[in-house]
């Protein structure tokens, strides 16, 4: 009883430990092995997760953002623009009678002859003028006893051209450079105030004054209540005043004198719509605007999209280049791999940076459109980058090709392109892998590098090394670190996460890399 219980114990522990159909050993596949370490590697798995995300912020954040990669964005500015200028005259200008005439030669006579007294006469021209001053600053010029001409530094403004004759005009000159409050002439009255306006009856007919005033546009026009106010604050000494436009709006202006041109400049305070640069970060704009006005997160959006697009095409254009030319060199050996290898001895040779340098400068010159510029970049870059790629190929082909299965391969007839390309090139895609990983990070920096320099991505599009080439002076480095931080972190994070996901393909396709 005792011996069948222990041999059915026995049969039983033999039933568990069997190998039947329902309890058969799992075994792995290589791709399934390498794939179970690599998730055991945690620094790998985080790499590879920041990868996504930032894949996912490149191109989905991209997707939804509401803003266009080149988008404007405007503010309202408030800003001094030149709106009149106030000149005081100090110059005795003419009025000269209708059908007369009083030329420039007889006008500078006259300054000379000024100085010699109040009155007197003096020649231009062989004519014989005379003259007399009848007020401060104000002179009458006559000929063979007839007025022709008066001088006054009194500034004589008609509301109406034509309005006053030339008798009416002196008549009220002499007034003001009398500083008379009444002038009356044929039965007309003319009242002057304190501020210069000339009146008859209830109606201003003119304005009188030692300042000139002008407009610095041609399609403003300057009030009489203008002047009148501006005028008034020169002589209170008052740097700015308030006065109400012709939109009805309460506007400020400023004086300024120039004592050299004895000049007053009036400035006036307008709402300009500029373009919103450097706007700090904000509800509408998280990480603020650039010096472009442009929205920095969407930005930095298309930026990483640009960036990662370049990275993967001239990796992959490398590794294209170098699985060829590598695979032929290791599987042909003899003078095909001695003439193919000297060929990637000039490609090491070749200074890369500087000839992408040069021509990035060369297709400044000739204006190349942005977009054509990007896939000239992309191509230089993958052509001058595959030798190391190449020289991988051809060193692991070289231990494979000797092996068991390439000599069976090679006695059952298939040709050698397909040896090379179906039974050798799949034994180095694990090496492969991990290169362009590393690589990627590598092409990243350099696009970088070269959009910081001003010789890769051009406006409009945006990389991260173009976004940091906006910070090209101190202040802006200082003062609006959301500018150049974000896109900085975003390029150290992208390409520290490449590294750590090809360190881990790494270990996982070769175990012994750890030891």
């Amino acid at each position: 009883m005792d011996d069948n219980k222990t041999t059915d114990g026995i049969v039983k522990e033999n039933e568990e430990l069997s190998l039947n159909d329902d309890r058969r050993v799992k075994t792995l596949s290589p791709w399934a092995l390498v794939r179970r370490r690599f998730i055991r590697n945690r620094v790998a798995v985080t790499g590879l997760i920041i990868l996504i995300c930032m894949f996912l912020f490149a191109f989905l954040g991209g997707a939804i953002t509401p803003y266009g990669e080149a988008q404007l964005f405007y503010r309202y500015d408030e800003a001094k623009k030149q709106y009149a200028a106030v000149k005081e005259n100090t110059d005795v200008r003419y009025t000269v009678k209708e059908g007369a005439e009083f030329p420039a030669l007889a006008q500078a006579k006259l300054v000379l002859a000024r100085k010699g007294g109040d009155s007197g006469e003096f020649e231009a021209d062989g004519i014989t003028y005379s003259f007399e001053k009848v007020g401060e600053d104000c002179y009458s010029v006559s000929l063979d006893g007839e007025m022709i001409a008066f001088g006054t530094a009194v500034v004589l403004t008609e509301q109406t051209p034509g309005t006053l004759s030339f008798e009416e005009k002196f008549a009220v000159v002499q007034a003001v450079a009398s500083e008379k409050d009444t002038v009356e002439l044929e039965g007309k009255k003319y009242d002057i105030d304190a501020e210069g306006n000339i009146s008859s009856g209830s109606e201003v007919v003119a304005t009188a004054s030692k300042y000139i005033i002008s407009a610095l546009m041609g399609d403003v026009n300057l009030s009489d209540e203008y002047k009148e106010q501006l005028i008034e604050a020169i002589e209170s000494d008052k740097t700015e005043f308030n006065f109400k436009n012709e939109e009805g709006q309460d506007a400020e202006y400023f004086i300024s004198y120039d004592a050299g041109t004895k000049t007053y400049s009036v400035l006036e305070t307008v709402e300009t719509k500029v373009f919103d640069t450097y706007s700090s970060p904000s509800k509408e704009h998280w990480l603020g605007t650039d010096r472009n006005g442009m929205d920095m997160l969407t930005r930095l959006m298309y930026g990483g999209r640009v960036s990662l697009y370049i990275g993967f095409i001239v990796v992959f254009l490398e590794t294209f280049i170098g699985v060829i030319m590598g695979g032929i060199s290791g599987y042909f050996g003899k003078w095909v791999d001695m003439l193919i290898m000297r060929i990637v001895d000039v490609f090491y040779c070749i200074p890369g940076m500087p000839i992408i340098i040069i021509l990035g400068a060369a297709m400044d010159a000739m204006r190349v459109d942005p977009q054509i510029r990007m896939i000239y970049l992309m191509l230089l870059m993958g052509i001058l980058g595959w030798a190391g790629i190449a020289r991988l190929v051809r060193g692991q082909i070289l231990s494979l090709r000797e092996q068991e299965f390439m000599t069976a391969a090679e006695a059952t007839g298939i040709r050698a392109s397909r040896r090379i390309f179906k039974h050798l090139i799949p034994n180095v895609i694990p090496q492969l892998i991990v290169t362009m990983t590393m690589g990627l990070g590598d092409t990243i920096i350099m696009e970088s590098t070269l959009s910081f320099l001003g010789l890769g991505v051009k406006f409009p599009f945006a990389s991260w090394g173009n976004i940091i080439n906006d910070v090209n002076d101190t202040y802006v480095l200082t003062n609006y670190w959301f500018i150049w931080i974000p896109a900085g972190v975003c390029l150290l994070v992208t390409v520290l996460a490449f590294n750590l996901v090809g360190d881990g393909l790494r270990d996982a396709f070769d175990p012994k890399m750890k030891r």
